[in-house]
């Protein structure tokens, strides 16, 4: 009888409030929201798409922020594949060093490093990502990484403290493998971004472009001036 009760009280102790005699693990944080009320203040940014989109409705969002050593960056797209940026001498792509944020059959998104080979990304095995995190929600990818600000002289990673020009690009994914970005002609930053100088960037995606360029403008004048004055 005695040996039962110690038996009891042993379970007792070691048990939970349920009643098992382990405690469960404790829940994975979600993952935080994006603020873009911090844009051009304690982080840079880019939008493209919509103007006033912010990181869950813009086509392409990305942030980036010093953090000691290390760049934090956040990326988001509307797309269920990959969401990726590279860092570029140009704003051509090859020779670039890209970061992508890649949606897998098993529901995760994975940070992965890739070297642009002319058209093609070539995935390199030296990742310099940490503390990474991502999600899957609502048809975008998000994510968000840390990779240092100097790294050893590489090839296909670049130091971050020099400036480079950005190039942003999404697109599907197969069996969780990048295939070719959705649009055609990618989005480029319109001069070298510095790591040291926080902006609020937007750039119109194509569809809130037509209206707004300097030849649409001189053509609707154009045409008006032709409709008032009537033909010969």
């Amino acid at each position: 009888v005695l040996f039962l009760f110690l038996v009891f009280y042993l379970v007792m102790i070691y048990s939970d409030d349920t009643g098992y005699p382990f405690p469960t693990a404790p829940p994975v944080d979600p993952f935080a929201k994006i603020r873009v009320d911090d844009c051009g203040k304690t982080k840079g940014c880019f939008r493209y798409g919509k103007p006033g989109c912010n990181a869950e409705t813009c086509d392409y969002f990305l942030s980036y922020r010093r953090i000691g050593a290390d760049v934090e960056f956040e990326l988001s797209a509307d797309t269920d594949g990959w969401v990726a940026v590279g860092f570029s001498s140009d704003k051509k792509m090859g020779g670039d060093d890209v970061m992508a944020c890649v949606h897998d059959d098993n529901g995760r998104v994975r940070i992965q490093h890739f070297y642009n080979v002319g058209q093609w990304a070539k995935e390199i095995q030296r990742n310099p990502a940490r503390d990474e995190e991502g999600v899957f929600e609502n048809n975008r990818v998000t994510c968000r990484f840390k990779r240092p600000v100097y790294v050893p002289r590489e090839e296909t990673i670049v130091d971050l403290h020099l400036s480079w020009y950005y190039l942003f690009a999404w697109g599907p994914a197969i069996q969780g493998s990048i295939t070719r970005h959705d649009i055609d002609s990618p989005p480029v930053s319109e001069r070298v971004v510095s790591i040291y100088k926080y902006e609020d960037i937007f750039m119109p995606s194509a569809a809130y472009q037509t209206f707004s360029s300097p030849f649409c403008l001189l053509l609707i004048v154009a045409l008006t001036f032709y409709l008032l004055m009537g033909t010969p």
